[in-house]
């Protein structure tokens, strides 16, 4: 794991929110909302690993897509500091911060144009950001592959000639071509083999290492976001429910959704049978989320002030440690220690 050495805030992110319209009728009117993303805000320190992570369906892709402007943020406020200023990131100046904010994609075999040539695929966004040299840009594609374990042997070949966890290595060396202080990974081991997602993993803190980078990795994987995370916030229903340094969440999780989550990860020991908690219910739909705390119906701690309050993210306990939960200075939740899923 990389350690977080310099502490200037990098990405800041103020009540972002993703709607997306419920159209019905002849004439497609709007009868109301996906609430995908609902007033997510966080911080992101420069040179670290934010993990965020949730069942699928809580946002945390759309979070990851609306910070780039992928897709076209209903409101809230993105902050990205660059040459120690803090600029907002928005339709009118996203254009001049992509080379600042790449993303490496969750699926490696739909992420690359299978009619490309690998050079051409990595060499092209220093194509469109203005290096019109053929041979310079081609130099670089070289030392990309090199960084990301391959090399130029490769640079000829079509995306349908390599492996998943090779192409996942050439979507890497394209979200590095021009140089971004912060990358935003997609599930970027999920669709690979076990023994692949440990190379990847390990490439990738190499590659942050190596080139100063911060990553905000999206995942389910709770085991992958302890090895490769400095901090994890926990999605729930379009919002961020419990953040905190990695051995903190884990340890001591403050939000009874997180204790469900740790519940669920497989106990490698075989001979250590695990009581796993099982939420009673569904996730409600983000179309119409319930009254109150959003996860109140699955909640076995819920009381009547979480069906009618909503609870605020919060400070819960120490090193920042935050939840939204109405309980959480009372409520004595298990944990895993460090280790224990590795």
């Amino acid at each position: 794991m990389a350690a977080a050495k310099n502490k200037d805030v990098l990405l800041t992110v103020n009540n972002l929110k993703k709607y997306f319209p419920i159209t019905k009728g002849l004439f497609r009117r709007t009868a109301g909302y996906v609430k995908a993303v609902d007033g997510v805000s966080f911080q992101v320190r420069r040179g670290e690993t934010l993990g965020l992570v949730g069942e699928s369906g809580c946002g945390k892709t759309t979070t990851g897509l609306s910070l780039l402007h992928l897709i076209q943020p209903t409101s809230g406020r993105i902050q990205l500091q660059v040459k120690g200023k803090m600029l907002d990131v928005n339709s009118k100046t996203i254009g001049g911060l992509r080379r600042e904010m790449q993303i490496i994609f969750q699926d490696p075999f739909s992420s690359l144009d299978p009619r490309m040539r690998i050079r051409d695929i990595v060499a092209e966004p220093l194509r469109a950001h203005g290096l019109k040299n053929r041979q310079q840009r081609y130099e670089r594609v070289e030392a990309l592959l090199n960084s990301v374990g391959l090399g130029a042997a490769h640079m000829n070949r079509f995306p349908h000639e390599f492996s998943g966890g090779q192409r996942q290595r050439i979507g890497i060396a394209r979200a590095l071509s021009l140089h971004p202080s912060l990358v935003v990974c997609d599930e970027p081991v999920s669709a690979l083999d076990v023994s692949v997602q440990a190379q990847v993993l390990n490439l990738l803190d190499d590659l942050q290492e190596e080139f100063g980078l911060t990553y905000l990795f999206v995942a389910h994987d709770l085991s992958v976001v302890q090895h490769i995370s400095d901090r994890v916030a926990v999605m729930y229903l379009g919002r961020i429910v419990e953040m905190a340094e990695v051995e903190l969440l884990f340890s001591e999780p403050k939000h009874p959704y997180t204790e469900a989550l740790l519940s669920a990860i497989p106990e490698p020991d075989p001979d250590i049978k695990g009581e796993q908690i099982i939420l009673k219910g569904d996730v409600p739909s983000p179309a119409d989320p319930p009254q109150g705390c959003h996860f109140h119906p699955r909640c076995p701690y819920a009381t009547e002030l979480c069906r009618q309050e909503s609870p605020k993210l919060r400070p819960a306990g120490e090193g920042g440690h935050l939840a939204a939960c109405h309980y959480a200075q009372k409520l004595n939740l298990n944990g895993v220690f460090p280790g224990e899923t590795a």
